[in-house]
């Protein structure tokens, strides 16, 4: 049986294991949460590297894709170099191909996305894929990398724009700790609602669940949600906000949506690869597996 490993810097009381079979082949599938400590995470890899088929990278990016370029994050360059026999990814090959995917199967099978629908993607620069899809289908997109990252409340509406603020700004982001980039450890479990009326104006959340958790006000009535990562506990909680539909990018595995990064290393651990796969090796394998978003109606806060 082969074996996945999604070290986090998230919080560890996400952890989770799971056997799931992949094409007619047996992985288990460990998640592991670092509570923040970039150290920690380090040192399991380097005790671990060689010993799991491959590494996903949790809690963090490798890199920000800021449009037309992408530039590599200094805190999560350590933790990837730790590893030197294993495969170690972060996702965004995946997300760059799977969400761009979800997007089409929206349209095609779905109503969420008829009308002009108003689409608040909480950063663009971590899901560049699917913010250039929904672009792309006509949504009118609000982009919040100022706006959650830099608490700035200045929503860009385009990517055009963002691509020109990114090439000043991400060279400097790069640098920073990543605890000042994005929510880690315990944060991931605490809302600290910032900025809200961004939120009441979409018809549509989008991205990463940890930035839309952390930032979200008490109420969504009538939102829908398009992230991943989402256990039952975090659906009970966006139920209770009022939200009427849950999408997550990823497949449900053994009851709940894995990060990218552990669909991607699975994938890597499937093909035997070294390395992180290419777009069209991601796109080959998408296709066999036939991958769909699962769509999560919520019941109304209160009903029966």
């Amino acid at each position: 049986m082969k074996q996945v490993v999604s070290i986090s810097l998230g919080s560890s009381t996400r952890n989770h294991t799971a056997e799931v079979e992949l094409m007619g082949r047996p992985f288990l599938v460990k998640r592991i949460g670092t509570d923040g400590d970039l150290n920690k995470m380090i040192q399991f890899i380097h005790e671990n590297d060689g010993k799991v088929d491959a590494f996903g990278l949790g809690g963090m990016d490798l890199y920000i894709q800021a449009v037309d370029r992408r530039y590599t994050i200094r805190d999560a360059l350590k933790v990837a170099r730790a590893a030197r026999k294993t495969p170690i990814v972060d996702g965004s090959g995946l997300k760059n191909t799977l969400e761009r995917r979800v997007v089409e199967y929206l349209k095609k099978e779905t109503n969420v996305l008829d009308g002009r629908k108003k689409v608040l993607v909480a950063s663009a620069m971590d899901r560049f894929g699917l913010s250039q899809a929904l672009e792309e289908a006509g949504c009118e997109m609000r982009y919040g990398d100022l706006i959650f990252v830099l608490n700035l409340p200045f929503p860009l509406r385009s990517l055009h724009s963002l691509a020109l603020i990114a090439r000043l700004a991400v060279p400097i982001i790069r640098l920073l700790p990543f605890t000042m980039i994005y929510p880690t450890g315990n944060k991931q479990e605490n809302s600290r609602p910032r900025h809200a009326r961004f939120f009441q104006e979409a018809d549509i959340i989008a991205g990463d669940f940890h930035f839309i958790r952390r930032n979200m006000p008490p109420e969504l009535h009538a939102k829908t949600i398009i992230t991943n990562t989402v256990t039952p506990a975090d659906i009970g909680m966006l139920q209770e906000k009022g939200v009427k539909m849950l999408i997550t990018t990823t497949p449900e595995v053994a009851g709940r949506s894995f990060g990218t990064n552990v669909m991607e290393a699975l994938l890597v651990a499937y093909t035997g690869s070294k390395a992180e796969l290419k777009p069209a090796e991601y796109e080959s394998l998408l296709q066999e597996l036939d991958f769909k978003p699962r769509l999560v109606p919520l019941a109304p806060k209160g009903a029966r």
